[in-house]
């Protein structure tokens, strides 16, 4: 039983980095350690069975988080308004605002802020960039 949770595990831990776009394997890889690691401490009996339960649902949360972060990014860049989520019961808040512009690469920076029970707990800022294809006729 043990082997067969391990190469379970392994698979579906290698078809999530393999499959995903950068941001969701990074914020896969992120959610799967710090799940896995909780599930390990709260599962006393068994906390193999805790650990996989945990890496598993860490994954899946941690992809969802980075996809609304990277979605919201662009929206804001795009649109060039603040985009705002929050969570059901209102603890957690997402807000991305857009910044400077520069035209000559084409991008804009927009500030990304997470707060969590009131709190500050993530301030970054990142780039967003069209890109436009120009193609070489003969």
């Amino acid at each position: 039983m043990k082997k067969l949770s391990a190469v379970l595990l392994v698979l579906l831990l290698t078809g999530m980095t393999f499959s995903c776009t950068p941001y969701h394997s990074q914020g896969a890889g992120a959610g799967a350690v710090a799940g896995g690691i909780s599930g390990m401490l709260l599962d006393h009996r068994n906390p193999w069975r805790g650990g996989v339960i945990g890496g598993v649902l860490g994954a899946i949360m941690g992809a969802t988080l980075a996809d609304v972060s990277v979605q919201a990014s662009r929206e804001a860049a795009m649109t060039d308004r603040p985009v705002e989520y929050r969570t059901e019961d209102g603890r957690g808040v997402y807000r991305a605002e857009p910044l400077e512009s520069n035209e000559r690469t084409n991008c804009k920076k927009v500030r990304e802020r997470v707060w969590e029970d009131g709190r500050l707990v993530k301030d970054t800022i990142k780039e967003i960039c069209r890109g436009e294809k120009e193609e070489r006729r003969y």
